[in-house]
């Protein structure tokens, strides 16, 4: 298969071959190898109609030229048209020459076209088409410019394959532009194998089409492999390149060096990319406000930079730039678009605050405090409200005793010059003071600039004389006097004067505070004395000074107020005392124990302390031992043989000027493990009853001897009385209205207990049990108790029930006793007790007491009695006619109203 030729953009034309022969010779008398190329009749310019290989002719070559003007061969020995041809003739002919100056070699290449006519003819089925293992037919590269203007359909190449020699070839192709997407952009002539574009292509969208061409007999048969045809589409510059954004805002410095980085603008462009179309330039087109350049911008990067330090806010706070961008590298014909830069220049503190005036004046009455006296205007160009333009005073001289003060109103950036401490016009009559200023944020200018950041003024303060009173100066005077100094003992006091006359005569002292009234006054020449003993000890702390105030008056009656600090000197008049009274010591694991001492008076009368046994007794002398530990600490130890006992043992102690005291120790040698055991052992023994103890311990004594002495009586007066008492009955029978059980009772042994009826507290047992008086219906309730007689209980003036008779503490239980039970107990007690009704006092038997029972007759609501009985209500109450004489007091006692 032959490669594919280059076709004429006039269609319909007729084709001829021409058949030309290359000669090749050389002017050196060597041949070249020659070369055969078939083209058509008519050719476009630039079109390649064949390639020779020059290298094979002349190994190196410098200079080629072609004889016939309408063909030019590159260095690659590629053969073109260099503008439409079109053969007349069957032959044509051209000469290549090639040059090597550097050999001085010359050969020439005669090319000859020749155009031959072929006649083609089917290809039976039965015959087999050659179809060769390599490839012969090629692409030829193919390319259209972006936005063509036509006309279209557009001719673009011719393929052809070496199967067209011999039969019958119809073409095809297929891809992106064919059958995909942009459809039915391409299309192929079936019989010529002519390529057209039907439409102009945007490169922006498609930069390269991928056909695959198809090469086939008319029945089918695939005359060659499919073909790879890629279309390059050739960009035009048609796209404009646009700044990222269209208005930038920038913010430098003012006062800022020469290349201070301001921003970077940039563009972009859809164009071809490392192509001049997407070369950009950036340039600075106009600069608002119109001063001298302050700004340039790099051409290819858009940096833009500062190119001069005059850039001052005070001047101008906000420039406007015009930036343009233009691709094909800023080229007059290139394509371009702007866009706007705002830059606003920040301020800096480039400009110092000054003062209006170099010298001001001011005046103060003396003793005057907290007072304004004087405001300090000054001009400052920096931004308002800001670090910058905020002021900052200083007072350089003048200001040594601190009298004045300056600061700075924050509204008005004025510098305020108070008096904050008092002035003396007797001391100075005026004061000059020197004063700086600065801004809260450092100066930014060059260092020459930064020698003179400050701006000075000077101020003159005038002080006004003033009448005043005495002056207590200094505030505080010292004395000294001796501890336990005798009272009387008089010493230099308190002194003030008059700063008018600088004397202290005519004024009089008092004194406003003193403590402990130790010292008087003398209250015309300030001189003090001591009224009471002096003690060092008694002040805390014990080196602090003992402070009196003195009013010292004029005769005028203005005043001050002073101190008088009064230095007492120490006395050793307190000995060392010994700080421990009771010691345990453990044998088992302790072999001596730590004393210390303490002296209240100072250091110079104090420590180190010596430690001694006192006038011991000789067991003590060896059993003890006692060493030093520190100067304020010995230690006691025991011998082994010691005993387990507690020991007493004087010690003595003296300090270092030989004042002495002795303490006895107790001292208690312990078989324990830890001293806590012995402490809590000793201290249970060692209690000791108070007073108030004592004193109720007695009463207690006493109220016990009364209640046995009220006992006793009791039973001797129930002894000689002969009647049973009258209110027996209301002692032992309490009205209820209930069925339930009666009041609790609790009896001691004794015959104590504790009764609660009505909220009171009865001393003996109660009742017996609870009934209705005056013929009611009455109810005996029982409780479990001992077994006694009557007599046992009986007590003067009181009347006691069975309860009282119990041999133990009995709680009352809730249950109630069994009729059976009930019987069994009261049956005995109750005959005892009417025996004892009938007799006098004499024991006698006495009849006066026995009155005839009235029988109320079957059913009597009067059932007074009826508990008592033996037998139930429904048995009826004929038995109580035959009862005893005895129970009569008690049926009389039941029924009485």
């Amino acid at each position: 298969m032959a490669a594919p030729r280059p076709q004429s953009s006039l269609r319909g034309a007729l084709c001829r071959q021409l058949l030309l022969t290359l000669v090749v010779f050389s002017f050196a008398c060597e041949a070249c190898k020659k070369e055969t190329f078939i083209i058509p009749s008519k050719l476009e310019a630039d079109k390649m109609i064949g390639r020779v290989n020059l290298k094979e002719c002349l190994g190196s070559v410098d200079h080629i030229q072609s004889s016939d003007p309408d063909f030019r061969v590159l260095e690659d020995g590629s053969v073109y048209t260099a503008h439409a041809v079109v053969l007349s003739d069957e032959k044509r002919s051209f000469t290549i020459r090639l040059s090597d100056t550097k050999k001085q070699t010359q050969k020439e290449i005669l090319v000859l076209l020749e155009y031959q006519k072929k006649v083609l003819r089917k290809r039976h089925t039965k015959e087999t088409v050659l179809r060769r293992s390599k490839r012969r037919w090629a692409p030829i590269p193919c390319s259209m410019q972006e936005n063509s203007l036509g006309p279209f359909p557009l001719f673009l190449q011719q393929v052809q394959s070496d199967a067209a020699q011999n039969y019958t070839i119809f073409y095809s192709i297929s891809g992106r532009g064919v059958d995909k997407e942009p459809l039915n952009l391409f299309f192929i002539e079936r019989d010529t194998g002519n390529l057209y574009c039907t439409r102009p292509v945007d490169r922006e969208e498609y930069d390269v089409f991928d056909l695959i061409a198809y090469a086939s007999t008319a029945d089918g048969y695939s005359a060659d492999f499919p073909l790879p045809l890629p279309i390059r589409v050739e960009d035009e510059n048609d796209n404009y390149p646009i700044f990222t954004e269209a208005i930038y805002n920038f913010e430098v410095p003012e006062s800022s060096r020469i290349g201070t980085t301001v921003g970077v603008v940039c563009a972009t462009d859809r164009d071809e990319p490392d192509t001049m179309h997407t070369r950009l330039k950036y340039s600075i087109l106009e600069q608002t406000p119109r001063s001298p350049g302050l700004f340039s911008v790099h051409p290819s990067t858009g940096v833009i930079t500062t190119v001069s330090h005059y850039l001052d806010r005070e001047v101008a706070d906000k420039y406007s730039l015009i930036m343009k961008v233009q691709d094909m590298d800023g080229q007059f014909f290139g394509l371009m678009s702007t866009a706007t830069c705002i830059i606003t220049v920040k301020d800096s503190n480039d400009n110092l605050p000054t003062f209006r005036q170099n010298a001001y004046e001011a005046s103060v009455e003396e003793n005057m405090v907290n007072v304004e006296i004087l405001r300090i205007p000054i001009e400052d160009k920096d931004l308002i409200n800001t670090a910058n333009w905020r002021a900052n005073f200083t007072i350089l001289k003048g200001n040594e005793n601190g009298h004045f003060k300056i600061s700075t109103d924050k509204a008005t950036n004025e510098g305020v010059l108070s008096v904050v401490k008092p002035l003396d016009y007797e001391e100075n009559h005026q004061v000059v003071l020197e004063i700086g200023v600065t801004n809260e944020a450092p100066f930014t200018r060059d260092v020459a600039l930064r020698m003179t950041t400050m701006n000075r003024a000077v101020v003159t303060v005038h002080v006004k004389d003033q009448d005043e009173g005495p002056e207590c100066r200094p505030e505080v005077q010292y004395i000294q006097i001796k501890e336990n100094s005798a009272v009387g003992s008089k010493i230099n006091g308190y002194e003030a004067y008059d700063p008018e006359s600088k004397s202290s005569s005519g004024l009089r002292y008092k004194i406003l505070h003193d403590p402990k009234e130790w010292i008087t006054i003398n209250e015309g020449s300030g001189s003090v004395q001591t009224s009471k003993t002096l003690d060092r000890e008694v002040i805390t702390p014990k080196n602090e000074l003992y402070n009196i105030t003195v009013l010292a008056i004029d005769q005028d009656g203005r005043s001050c107020t002073g101190t008088l600090a009064v230095s007492i000197e120490d006395v050793n008049d307190n000995p060392p005392e010994i700080l421990q009274d009771y010691l345990v010591i453990c044998k088992a694991n302790m072999e001596y124990v730590d004393i210390s001492a303490i002296d209240r008076d100072s250091s110079v009368n104090g420590a180190p302390f010596y430690f001694s046994l006192a006038n011991t007794s000789p067991e003590i002398n060896r059993l003890w031992t006692i060493t030093r530990v520190n100067d304020t600490a010995a230690r006691l130890a025991y011998q082994k043989n010691a005993q387990f006992q507690e020991y007493f043992i004087p010690v003595a102690v003296k300090d270092r000027a030989g004042l002495s005291a002795t303490k006895t120790l107790r001292v208690n040698l312990c078989d324990c493990t830890n001293p806590v055991q012995c402490r809590s052992t000793a201290r249970s023994a060692d209690v000791i009853l108070g007073k108030w103890a004592i004193l109720a311990i007695l009463l207690g004594i006493a109220l016990l001897f009364s209640i046995l002495l009220t006992l006793v009586c009791g039973i001797v007066s129930a002894r000689n009385k002969k009647a049973f008492p009258e209110d027996l009955a209301q002692q032992n029978l309490i009205i209820s209205n209930t069925e339930a059980p009666g009041d609790d009772k609790v009896c001691s042994a004794n015959g104590f207990m504790t009764q609660t009826v009505n909220n009171a507290n009865q001393g003996f047992c109660g009742t017996m049990g609870s009934g209705v008086k005056n013929g009611g219906q009455e109810t005996i309730e029982m409780v479990k108790g001992g077994h006694q007689t009557l007599e046992s209980c009986r007590g003067a003036g009181h009347h006691h029930t069975l309860d009282s008779c119990r041999g133990g503490a009995v709680e009352v239980e809730n249950s109630r006793y069994t009729y059976s039970e009930w019987q069994n107990f009261t049956q005995p007690r109750l005959g005892e007790k009417l025996h004892l009704c009938n007799q006098d006092e004499e024991h006698m038997p006495s009849q006066d007491y026995v009155l005839t029972y009235n029988y109320e007759g079957r059913g009597s609501p009067a059932g007074s009695v009826g508990c008592c009985s033996e037998k139930q209500e429904e048995d009826g109450l004929d038995f109580l006619n035959n009862l005893e004489a005895k129970f009569t007091a008690l049926a009389e006692t039941c029924t009485k109203r």
